[in-house]
């Protein structure tokens, strides 16, 4: 799944793209969309929340979509040839200027944008909002502690309580809060945990390095994530994986045994 950061610089890859232009041609390649058609409306903007993306168009419509795992957005000029095959294509949004094609997009619907409060408002406070303030943080505290015995790792990935951390970031702020990711949520540091997750994705919210060290130079990105056996880089004790949750939500994570004591698997 994307992380939040991931679907922030999407966003803003298509607001650079189309915001401004005219729809010359519109497609909208799902069962449920058929008849919808956007060509001449103006794309007003982009917006992202946590993990969803909303394209915004004159006379008050949005379309919304989701990456999940398989999905992504690219960015061509007319006839320029598609990177990905043309039957993974669900949206083409064409200007006089660039052509936007989302690829294996999920969750497709056209709305009006005053609704789409319906579709994310149950979401946590989305940690890229260019809006956050003190009273963002406190709701994302308040409802990080809600369920005290709660594995930190599971709340992280929670994004009612935190909209915009995927598996990479949780295993991270883990690793910097020192915690395993099984601990329970009463013996964490929860403003410290909030505040670093929104510092991380601050961080690559405008490359796609997504470094959690400060180094951006391959292998060197990350403390834990994806490095199981391999030595922490900050000890030397080789780094543990385990996984964490079940079923559908069941996810690997990294730990190093010595810098982040207590319950592990």
């Amino acid at each position: 799944m994307p992380e939040g950061d991931t679907v922030f610089r999407t966003a803003r890859l298509l607001e650079r793209a189309l915001a401004g232009g005219l729809l010359v041609h519109a497609e909208l390649r799902h069962p449920r969309l058929v008849g919808v058609d956007l060509a001449g409306h103006t794309v007003l903007g982009v917006r992202s929340v946590g993990k969803h993306l909303f394209v915004r168009f004159s006379a008050g419509l949005s379309l919304h979509n989701h990456l999940r795992l398989d999905g992504g957005w690219q960015v061509y000029r007319p006839g320029q040839r598609w990177r990905r095959p043309s039957h993974q294509a669900r949206v083409v949004l064409r200007t006089a200027e660039r052509e936007a094609v989302g690829f294996l997009l999920h969750d497709l619907a056209v709305l009006a944008t005053a609704d789409e409060p319906e579709l994310v408002g149950h979401l946590g406070p989305d940690l890229l909002d260019p809006e956050w303030s003190p009273g963002h943080a406190a709701e994302a505290v308040r409802r990080f502690t809600a369920v005290p015995d709660r594995e930190v790792g599971l709340v992280l990935l929670d994004q009612t309580v935190l909209a915009g951390v995927g598996n990479l970031y949780k295993t991270e702020v883990c690793f910097l809060l020192g915690v395993s990711p099984w601990t329970p949520v009463s013996e964490v540091d929860a403003a410290r945990a909030v505040a670093l997750s929104r510092t991380l994705l601050l961080r690559n919210a405008w490359r796609p390095e997504q470094s959690t060290t400060g180094e951006v130079a391959r292998g060197l990105r990350h403390w834990v994530y994806d490095r199981a056996g391999r030595p922490c880089r900050r000890c030397g004790t080789p780094v543990r994986a385990g996984v964490q949750d079940s079923g559908t939500r069941q996810r690997t994570t990294w730990f190093c045994p010595r810098c982040q004591p207590g319950p592990r698997p």
